[in-house]
C-alpha cells in the first residue's frame, strides 16, 4: 500500500497535468481567435468590392419602384443577383449562412405611385455560443438607387456610391466571415427603399421590436466609397466619419433620458458608446484610418437607415466617407460646363471602400465575440467621499474572463483611463472622484475581446 504522501504527489501530478493541458487548450483557442480576425482582415478583396459594385452599377437603376421582371434591369434583376450571391456564399460556408429575403407591401407613400414590394436581402450568421446565440449584430447597406427626381424610375441610375459601395461593404463582409464562427448572430443585409423613406429599414426594425430580437448593435454603411473632397481636390483616404447620436430628439423622455441629463450623461448614450467602441477599434488596429466621431443622427437634410433602429431603441451608428461629393449623389447622369455629375462607378475609390470594410470587419468580429454588456450597472452615491464606487450583474458566458472600468474627464470624448478588475461585480477606485469623471464598465473574455462600455445609473440604499 502506498504511502500518503505517494498518492499526494500522485494526484499533485494529475492536476497539474490537466491544468496544463486546460492552459494549453485556452492558449491554442486563444491563437485561433487571433489568427481568426488576422485571416478575415487578409481575405477581404479590392477586387471583389469592386465587381460587385460594378455589377450593382450595371442593372441601369435599381430604382424601388423600377421593373422587377427583366432579369439584367431594374431593382428585381438587383436583388436576384444579391441573393444569388450569397447563396453562393453559403455554399462556401458548409451552410452556417442563412440567406433569405425579407418583404412587405408598401401603400400610401408620397415616394410611391402605387403598392410596392420592398424586398431586403438578408444573409445570417448564426451564432455558436448558447448564452450569446441570441444577441444579434445588424450590418447594412442599401442597395435602391436613385437619380434627380425621386420619382424617376427608369432612367439610368447607377449608385456607385450610394450605396453601391455599402452594399458591396457588406456582401464581402457576409464572403468573408461567414467562413467562421461567433459567438453572436451576425446579420448582413442589403435594405430596399431607402431613397423613399428607410422602408426596409423601418419594416425591419419595427418587426425586430415586435419579436423582442435583441438586436445589440446596427451599423449601417452608407456612401463609404468617395475620398476627394469636391471644394478643393484633396485626397483625404486615411479618416472615415462615424455619426453616432446622443440623446433622442423629439421623444417623450424616459426616467432613463433623465438621469443621463442628471448626472451629465447625454454624451454616454448606447450609441455614442458604439461609435467610441470604432474609434477604439481603428485606434488599435488600422494605422491607416482614423474615425471621427460625429455627434450627430446623421446629416442635414439627410437620414440612413440607423435611424430606424434608432427610433426602436437599438443602439445604431452610421458610416460614411469623411467628404460627400454633391454632383455625384441623386443626380442625372450628365454633364454641364464640363462637370460630369452622376454617381458612376468611375468615381468610387475602391482601396478605400475595402479599409472601410476591414474597420467593419474588426468592430464586428469584436462584438460578435465579446462577453454581452455588464447588466445592471451603478455608481454608488451615498456618501460624500474621493472615492468612486462601481458595481453590476454578473454576466452568464462560460469565457467570461471580467470586467473592465474605464474613466475619462467629462470635457473629454473618448476613454482616458481603463483598469482591469477581475470577475467580480463590484469595485472601488481609490482617489478617484465620481464628480469629476465620467465611468464606464465593460465585460471582458478569455480572448480580451471586450464590450462597448455601460455608463452607470446613480445608486443610493
Amino acid at each position: 500500500m502506498g504511502t500518503l504522501k505517494s498518492y499526494t504527489i500522485y494526484f499533485l501530478g494529475i492536476f497539474l497535468a490537466l491544468s496544463a493541458g486546460c492552459q494549453s487548450e485556452r492558449s491554442e483557442s486563444s491563437q485561433q481567435r487571433m489568427s481568426q480576425i488576422s485571416q478575415i482582415k487578409q481575405d477581404i478583396s479590392v477586387d471583389s468590392i469592386e465587381a460587385n459594385i460594378k455589377t450593382l452599377a450595371n442593372f441601369h437603376t435599381r430604382h424601388t419602384t423600377s421593373d422587377t421582371s427583366s432579369d439584367s434591369i431594374g431593382i428585381g434583376a438587383a436583388r436576384q443577383w444579391i441573393y444569388d450571391t450569397f447563396q453562393r456564399y453559403r455554399k462556401a460556408s458548409n451552410n452556417r449562412l442563412k440567406v433569405k429575403y425579407d418583404q412587405y407591401v408598401e401603400r400610401d407613400n408620397p415616394r410611391i405611385d402605387e403598392p410596392t414590394e420592398i424586398v431586403n436581402v438578408m444573409a445570417v450568421l448564426p451564432g455558436t455560443q448558447l448564452e450569446s446565440k441570441d444577441r444579434t449584430y445588424v450590418v447594412s447597406g442599401h442597395y435602391d438607387s436613385r437619380v434627380s427626381d425621386i420619382m424617376d424610375d427608369t432612367s439610368y441610375a447607377p449608385g456607385a456610391n450610394d450605396d453601391a459601395s455599402g452594399t458591396a461593404a457588406v456582401m464581402e463582409l457576409a464572403r468573408v466571415m461567414s467562413k467562421y464562427e461567433f459567438d453572436a448572430t451576425i446579420v448582413f443585409v442589403a435594405f430596399a427603399g431607402e431613397e423613399q423613406g428607410l422602408l426596409g429599414a423601418k419594416h425591419y426594425a419595427e418587426m425586430a421590436k415586435r419579436r423582442n430580437i435583441n438586436i445589440s448593435a446596427m451599423i449601417t454603411n452608407d456612401i463609404i466609397g468617395n475620398t476627394i473632397k469636391s471644394t478643393d481636390g484633396s485626397v483625404h483616404d486615411d479618416e472615415v466619419r462615424v455619426f453616432a447620436q446622443g440623446l433622442p430628439p423629439g421623444i417623450k423622455l424616459t426616467d432613463y433620458h433623465r438621469m443621463l441629463l442628471y448626472t451629465g450623461g447625454e454624451n454616454d448614450t448606447p450609441s455614442r458608446q458604439l461609435g467610441r467602441y470604432f474609434y477604439r477599434i481603428a485606434e488599435q488596429n488600422m494605422q491607416d484610418l482614423q474615425v471621427n466621431m460625429i455627434y450627430r443622427r446623421d446629416r442635414y437634410l439627410r437620414s440612413g437607415d440607423h435611424s430606424a433602429f434608432l427610433e426602436q431603441g437599438y443602439p445604431a451608428v452610421r458610416i460614411s466617407e469623411p467628404h460627400e461629393y454633391y454632383e455625384r449623389q441623386h443626380q442625372d447622369v450628365r454633364k454641364e460646363d464640363g462637370v460630369q455629375y452622376g454617381d458612376l462607378p468611375r468615381f468610387v475609390d475602391y482601396d478605400y471602400v475595402a479599409k472601410v470594410t476591414r474597420l467593419n470587419a474588426f468592430a464586428l468580429t469584436s462584438l460578435a465575440n465579446a462577453p454581452a454588456r455588464p447588466q445592471e450597472v451603478g455608481i454608488q452615491v451615498q456618501e460624500l467621499e474621493n472615492n468612486t464606487t462601481l458595481q453590476w450583474r454578473a454576466n452568464s458566458e462560460p469565457d467570461l474572463k471580467g470586467y473592465e472600468v474605464v474613466w475619462r474627464q467629462t470635457h473629454n470624448p473618448y476613454w482616458q483611463e481603463s483598469e482591469f478588475v477581475g470577475d467580480t461585480t463590484q469595485y472601488t477606485i481609490k482617489g478617484v472622484s465620481k464628480d469629476n469623471y465620467i465611468f464606464g464598465v465593460r465585460s471582458v473574455d478569455e480572448f480580451n475581446y471586450k464590450s462597448p462600455a455601460v455608463y452607470p445609473r446613480p445608486l443610493r440604499f
